[in-house]
C-alpha cells in the first residue's frame, strides 16, 4: 500500500475503536464536575449520625419528592431518602425503616424555578450542600445544586442545577429551623 492508503486506512480504523469505545462509556446520571464535589459514598445515615463532619460540605443523595412548603424566601422540598447505586440511580432501601429509609429537606430560593414536571418524578438523584439546620428534629437540610430527576415513563425527566455550585444560603431569618 502506498503512504496515502495507509492514511484514510488508519483513520478508520481510529474512527471505529472511538466510535465503539463511546457507547461502552455509558452515559453519566450526573455531570462528572457534581460528583467530583460531593463526599463519596456518603449515606443519610452518615448525615444523621455525624452531622458536624458534613456540615457545608456536598453530597450526593437520591430519593423521591413527598412533601413541599412554601415560605416568603424558600422553597422546601421534603424528600424521602432512596440510597444510590454505583451509577448514581436511586432504589428502594434494602430496609425500609431505620435512619436509611427516613427523609431530607431541600432548600430552593424561590426565584429559582425548578423544571416545570418536577412534582412528577418518581425517583431524583439529589447533589446539595449540608446546611447546620434541621428540620422535624433530626432531618438534614440541603442547599440544592443540582437535581436530575425520573418520571415514571419517561417523558417527564428532567435536570435543574444552580448557577452558582458555590452558593450557600443563610438561614432564613438568621434562626435555626426546627
Amino acid at each position: 500500500m502506498t503512504r496515502k492508503a495507509q492514511l484514510p486506512l488508519w483513520s478508520l480504523c481510529a474512527a471505529m475503536a472511538f466510535s465503539a469505545a463511546v457507547p461502552l462509556s455509558g452515559c453519566s446520571k450526573v455531570p462528572r464536575h457534581y460528583v467530583r464535589m460531593a463526599e463519596p459514598d456518603t449515606t443519610l445515615t452518615m448525615l444523621v449520625n455525624y452531622p458536624e463532619q458534613y456540615q457545608g460540605k456536598v453530597v450526593m443523595l437520591g430519593g423521591v419528592l413527598i412533601e413541599e412548603e412554601d415560605d416568603e424566601q424558600y422553597r422546601w422540598l421534603r424528600v424521602k431518602n432512596r440510597p444510590l447505586d454505583q451509577d448514581h440511580v436511586p432504589h428502594r432501601p434494602p430496609i425500609l425503616d431505620g435512619t436509611e429509609a427516613g427523609s431530607y429537606w431541600l432548600l430552593v430560593e424561590k426565584q429559582h424555578q425548578l423544571p416545570p414536571k418536577y412534582k412528577t418524578w418518581a425517583r431524583m438523584t439529589v447533589v446539595g450542600r449540608v446546611m447546620d439546620q434541621y428540620r422535624l428534629g433530626t432531618e438534614p437540610v440541603l442547599a440544592l445544586l443540582y437535581v436530575r430527576g425520573w418520571g415514571i415513563s419517561g417523558q417527564d425527566d428532567g435536570i435543574w442545577q444552580h448557577v452558582n455550585p458555590n452558593y450557600i444560603p443563610s438561614a432564613p431569618g438568621g434562626r435555626k429551623i426546627q
